[in-house]
């Protein structure tokens, strides 16, 4: 098995020649530079929440309320990560969540091929956006062997949803995950202070602009007329969706299906109960609804509702220690968000690698000395409450 903690040896042997790593390992200081680095109008819209995100700064906050509790003699020198989701066998538990301006992160502007490309370099699943800079058949293509998960923003056309889809299966993703909390923006300040919507300005689009269903409903090319096509878009971005439309959405493809932005336990029955496969609890980062309750907070009852159904998470992930309590709360695989968007701005897909191998270092070291050497081992009672 893969001993990802020894990365840290890697850095501390290169000291010895006098080299620094380039990025920094924690997430403050990526955080820190990444500000630095991108442009004022993405940064804002990447770090940025909804309302006063509180939420936002919760979801984060909240996993310092969970402690691990050590047990010792334990032979942990050898670990295993390896999970089991949607039928592969994954060397490791996380994954890179959908990011929908992932493409203008990168310095060149094509951050979801980096983000594809940061995948065949570690093995962690790449979860592609609907909103993407290159066409999803072009990151496809970039992932080679590696896992790739699609998201869909359903489109109110029907047709552009098959398309999508359609699309996804023939370029080799291996999932469909479907967000829900997205129907419509939530009130995010930072971005309105700005006028900012990088969409709007004809940013991170090019599946749309390369769908033949999205080219027939234009009355001009969009190659001909770029903001006829952004008023289509805004049109048909999204379909308030209920639970009505998850047996069409699940006859849409063989693929195994999850549903992204379920949070309460019922939710995640029901949709389990009209056809997902699976459940992906997150409430968006804090980016769509202010005032809720931290995501962290929400995954144990949610897993208990799911079953034996495999529950994604994701949601104020900023370390391998919360990956660590995000699985002992029964995540099946946890989504990693604005660390890796960060490492993309810094050092586009060597960045994305660097952070991801620093997450999984930081898990696999943790369980290694607290006496996990599985993620079997761990489970709600190896989390105590320290608020």
């Amino acid at each position: 098995m893969p001993a990802y903690g020894d990365y840290q040896f890697d850095i501390y042997m290169k000291g010895l020649a006098g080299l620094k790593p380039k990025l920094p390992v924690d997430f403050a200081s990526w955080e820190k530079r990444a500000e630095q680095a991108m442009p004022a109008g993405v940064w804002s819209y990447v770090a940025g929440g909804c309302g006063d995100e509180t939420t936002q700064t919760r979801n984060a906050l909240a996993f310092r309320n969970y402690g691990l509790m050590p047990r010792m003699l334990v032979d942990s020198t050898v670990r295993d990560l390896s999970v089991e989701l949607f039928g592969l066998k994954l060397p490791s538990p996380i994954f890179m969540a959908p990011i929908g301006v992932l493409g203008i992160c990168a310095q060149d502007g094509h951050g979801d091929l980096a983000g594809a490309r940061a995948a065949a370099m570690t093995g962690v699943p790449f979860t592609l956006s609907t909103l993407t800079n290159d066409p999803l058949e072009a990151v496809g293509k970039a992932l080679g062997d590696a896992p790739g998960f699609f998201q869909l923003y359903t489109p109110s056309d029907r047709e552009l949803a098959e398309s999508f889809v359609r699309r996804a299966e023939a370029a080799g993703f291996k999932a469909l995950i479907v967000t829900v909390d997205t129907w419509t923006p939530g009130w995010r300040p930072r971005d309105l202070n700005d006028a900012n919507f990088p969409q709007l300005r004809g940013a991170c689009l090019a599946n749309y602009l390369s769908d033949p269903r999205f080219r027939a409903l234009l009355a001009k090319p969009p190659e001909e007329d770029p903001a006829g096509a952004v008023r289509a878009w805004a049109k048909l971005f999204a379909k308030p969706l209920t639970f009505a439309d998850l047996p069409w959405l699940r006859s849409l493809t063989k693929l195994p299906l999850a549903v992204k932005g379920i949070c309460h336990p019922d939710d995640a029955r029901r949709a389990l109960d009209l056809g997902a496969d699976a459940i992906y609890c997150s409430n968006h980062g804090g980016r769509q609804a202010n005032g809720g309750i931290p995501a962290i907070d929400l995954l144990g009852d949610v897993v208990k509702a799911a079953g034996s159904a495999p529950v994604l998470f994701d949601s104020g992930v900023r370390s391998g220690t919360d990956v660590v309590k995000a699985l002992a709360l029964g995540a099946r695989a946890v989504g990693i968000g604005r660390p890796y968007a960060y490492g993309l701005a810094l050092d586009g897909a060597e960045g994305v690698a660097h952070v991801l191998r620093c997450l999984l270092a930081e898990a696999d070291l943790l369980m290694a000395i607290d006496g996990y050497p599985r993620i079997a081992d761990l489970s709600p009672e190896a989390l105590r409450r320290v608020n």
